[in-house]
C-alpha cells in the first residue's frame, strides 16, 4: 500500500467512526427519588445505553481515533487489547466497523456474557490466568502478529479531549443545567484505567467549577493506596484474585490514573458494592454491574454526611453497565456466598439510609 492509499484508508476509517457517533444519542441522566435525603439530589448517568452496553464505548471510540491519527493503525492491522471485558467488547465493535481483526487478552474469570459479546462483534478472547499477566501477553501478541496493542491503561487519559468536545464531563454538566442544583457538589467515579476520572477532574478545573471529585476504589486495588502514599511502585495481589468488581480496580498503578485531579478517595468493601446494586434494582427496576454499586455506595456515604451537616446540593455518578452481563456472578446467590460473602450488614445500612437518611 502506498502512503496515499494508507492516508485514504485512515480518512475513511475516521469518517466511519464519526458517522457512527453522529448516529448515537447521549446517555440519560437518571434521578434517584430518595425522600429521606430531601435537599440532596442524586443522579446516575446511564452509560449502559451505549451500543456496546457500557461506559467503555466512549473510551474505545477515543482510543481508535487516537491510534488512527497517530498512524498506529493501518488497513489490516490486528488490534490487541488487555481488558477485564467491557473495553474489549467496545473495541471489538469498532474493529468490526473498520474491518480489522481483534484479540482481547482477558483474565480467565471474565464474565461469560462479555466473552460472548466480544465474539459476537467478530473478536477473539485470549485468556490468561492472572489479571496481572494481561499487559505482557498483549505486548507479546502484538509483536508476534505485527499488530497494535491499544493499551487502554496507558492512553485512556490522553485519548479523550478533557476540555470539551462532548466528553462525559461536558455531557454531565450540560444535562444538569435545568436541575434544582445545576452545578454538582460532587461527582463520584471508580477507576479502571483512571481515564474517566482524569477527564472529569480536568474538566471541572478547566471550567472553574466548585464541584469536588471523589474516586471510590474496590478491594484488591492499589489506586487508593497510591493516592494516599504517592508511591507508584505499589503492587497488589498478583495471583489469580485481582479485583472482584469487574471493570474497576487494578493490581498496579496505571499510567492513566492522575491523582492530582482528585479531591478525595474512599475504599469501598466489595460486599457493599454488590449489596448496593441489589438495592438499586429495587429502586429503579433495573440491574446494574457491581462497579455501579461501588460508585453509588460512595455517593450515599457522601449524601448522608451532607445531610448530617445540614448541606444541600446534587451528586452525580455513573451507571457503568447493565447487570444482565453478570447474572452468573453478582446476581447469583451461590456465587456471592462463595466469592463475596454475607451482604446483610450493608443491606441493613442501605435500608436504614433509605428510611432515615442516616447510616
Amino acid at each position: 500500500m502506498t502512503q496515499k492509499d494508507n492516508n485514504q484508508w485512515v480518512n475513511n476509517a475516521i469518517r466511519k467512526i464519526d458517522a457512527d457517533y453522529q448516529r448515537s444519542a447521549d446517555t440519560h441522566l437518571i434521578k434517584l427519588e430518595l425522600p429521606s435525603l430531601d435537599g440532596i439530589d442524586i443522579y446516575l448517568k446511564d452509560e449502559s445505553t451505549h451500543p456496546t452496553g457500557s461506559l467503555k464505548h466512549r473510551l474505545a471510540r477515543s482510543l481508535f481515533l487516537y491510534a488512527l491519527c497517530n498512524g498506529w493503525i493501518k488497513e489490516g492491522t490486528t488490534i490487541i487489547e488487555s481488558s477485564s471485558g467491557s473495553t474489549a467488547v467496545s473495541e471489538a465493535y469498532f474493529a468490526r466497523l473498520l474491518g480489522l481483526p481483534f484479540i482481547a487478552v482477558v483474565p480467565r474469570k471474565t464474565a461469560r456474557k462479555k466473552i460472548e459479546q466480544i465474539e459476537f462483534y467478530g473478536g477473539k478472547a485470549h485468556f490468561v490466568d492472572s489479571p496481572a499477566a494481561i499487559y505482557d501477553e498483549s505486548r507479546r501478541l502484538a509483536k508476534e502478529l505485527n499488530g497494535h496493542y491499544m493499551d487502554q491503561f496507558t492512553y485512556a487519559e490522553r485519548a479523550t479531549d478533557w476540555r470539551g468536545n462532548n466528553n462525559i464531563a461536558n455531557s454531565i454538566f450540560d444535562q444538569m443545567k435545568l436541575e434544582r442544583f445545576p452545578v454538582p457538589s460532587w461527582v463520584v467515579m471508580s477507576p479502571g484505567t483512571g481515564g474517566t476520572s482524569a477527564t472529569i477532574g480536568r474538566y471541572i478545573r478547566y471550567q472553574m467549577q466548585p464541584t469536588q471529585l471523589c474516586v471510590v476504589d474496590p478491594e484488591n486495588s492499589v489506586f487508593h493506596d497510591y493516592f494516599m502514599q504517592r508511591d507508584n511502585t505499589i503492587t497488589g495481589n498478583t495471583g489469580n484474585t485481582g479485583s472482584r468488581i469487574e471493570g474497576i480496580g487494578r493490581p498496579r498503578v496505571e499510567p492513566s490514573f492522575i491523582p492530582d485531579v482528585i479531591d478525595e478517595m474512599r475504599k469501598i468493601p466489595d460486599a457493599a458494592s454488590v449489596a448496593t446494586v441489589h438495592w438499586l434494582e429495587r429502586i429503579i427496576g433495573r440491574k446494574a454491574g457491581a462497579s455501579t454499586g461501588t460508585n453509588l455506595f460512595g455517593v450515599l456515604q457522601i449524601a448522608a454526611e451532607m445531610k448530617a451537616r445540614g448541606e444541600t446540593g446534587s451528586i452525580v455518578t455513573l451507571l457503568c453497565d447493565s447487570g444482565e452481563r453478570y447474572l452468573d456472578t453478582y446476581y447469583n446467590a451461590e456465587w456471592i456466598e462463595e466469592n463475596i460473602g454475607d451482604l446483610s450488614a450493608y443491606t441493613e445500612k442501605l435500608e436504614q439510609l433509605e428510611h432515615s437518611g442516616q447510616w
